[in-house]
């Protein structure tokens, strides 16, 4: 029976996630790839509204088939609003929605003015994230310098600070947190890490950020955590990994190709992590571990069939041309005759194909004449999954 139907749905559950993941992390590497996906701040809702005010929860009807929902503010402050627009304290705000609430209730509604003034969804806020509000730096300042503002409302005991602060950083690009490093609570860091009630989702991010400012002591700690046994998916392992990496380089990747891709009992979720890891270090870490060291690691999971396909892809985009012979004995291999796994040695081969001989990498200066060669080949044999294959075929840039 075949490898991928041996590992039966939960696993295949689990790759259809981590694919997911995989495009989500290629498309946007500027914010971290080991939080969810990008969420508009306060700060953001309020630069891009054309008026924002706070509003006192008043009244709510609900609706019916017959009448829509409605509910009443009353403007307790107005913080911006065009110059024609004349709203004031006290005005009543009425949106043809439900939505639940307490008298006294504060929400920050923001709208934006077409023909009319439409409203966004109101946000719940407190006392303390209003004042929280008020005094973060405007949107057009420098990432870095912002960040140093929302570094010390990190795990706040106000949930609506501590996840807006959490979402500043998670939507922030690797490059405007570097800076940081030396500013960084390390010892907050790492109990955050320790702390059972910390956000899971925020874990990826406080694993990345003990690697830039983490100290000799905090490799143990950190080994520790990542070679935990685990059969299900530890959200945020991936953000550890790559601070881990960061902090102890070639000798770090050591331990993770022994422990996550030589070990073929690992579980796929981790193993995943792992090369997601690698693939953040090959973006951002080149003065930590050599670009031939990583491709040697990716190398590694050709054996695990499971992961063929993302491996495959990013050896093409890593230019690593050295393993052209095996991907030609894999393409029919038993456990790897899987469309996906074809598919993606075939645009291996497209993109090494175009490959100036000038440029190759690896050992073989010859990388365009033998891909072209084995495409040849395949167009004879296999012509439908080269048709396939081709189809949305895009170099990498």
């Amino acid at each position: 029976m075949h490898v991928r139907k041996r590992t039966g749905i939960r696993c295949c559950s689990i790759f259809v996630l981590c694919s997911l993941l995989l495009m989500t992390i290629s498309t946007r590497l500027a914010a971290c790839p080991f939080c969810p996906g990008p969420s508009t701040t306060l700060s953001e809702q309020l630069a891009q509204a054309d008026v924002a005010i706070l509003g006192q929860w008043s009244s709510a009807r609900e609706g019916s088939l017959q009448k829509t929902g409605q509910t009443s503010f009353i403007i307790s402050e107005v913080l911006h609003q065009p110059l024609k627009s004349n709203l004031k304290i006290g005005d009543q705000i009425t949106l043809s929605r439900h939505y639940s609430g307490n008298p006294g209730d504060v929400f920050l509604l923001t709208g934006a003015r077409g023909i009319s003034l439409h409203w966004n969804e109101p946000v719940t806020v407190t006392s303390a994230s209003i004042h929280y509000l008020k005094q973060a730096p405007a949107q057009k300042k420098e990432t870095s310098l912002r960040l140093r503002y929302f570094l010390n409302y990190l795990e706040h005991p106000d949930q609506i600070i501590a996840n807006d602060a959490f979402a500043e950083f998670a939507n922030a690009p690797f490059e405007a947190i570097t800076p940081l490093a030396k500013d960084l609570p390390r010892e907050k860091l790492r109990s955050w890490l320790e702390n059972e009630n910390t956000p899971v989702p925020r874990l990826g991010l406080y694993g990345l950020l003990l690697g830039l400012c983490g100290q000799e002591s905090d490799i143990q700690f950190m080994e520790a955590k990542i070679q935990l046994p685990a059969q299900e998916i530890r959200m945020g392992i991936g953000g550890l990994m790559s601070g881990y990496l960061l902090l102890t380089g070639s000798g770090g990747l050591d331990k993770i190709d022994q422990t996550k891709f030589r070990d073929k009992t690992a579980a796929f979720s981790e193993t995943f992590a792992a090369m997601q890891a690698l693939s953040f270090i090959w973006t951002f870490g080149e003065e930590k571990i050599e670009k031939r060291r990583l491709n040697q690691s990716m190398r590694l999971l050709l054996e695990r069939p499971e992961l063929a396909d993302l491996v495959i892809a990013n050896l093409a985009r890593w230019e690593d041309w050295t393993v052209m012979d095996r991907l030609a004995e894999l393409y029919a291999a038993k456990d790897y005759d899987v469309r996906s796994i074809k598919k993606a040695i075939i645009r291996y081969f497209l993109v090494a194909s175009l490959v100036p001989p000038t440029n190759a990498g690896g050992n073989d200066v010859e990388t365009s004449q033998k891909a072209k060669q084995f495409l040849e080949l395949l167009r004879l044999t296999d012509p439908q999954t080269v048709q396939s294959a081709e189809r949305f075929f895009q170099p990498p840039r």
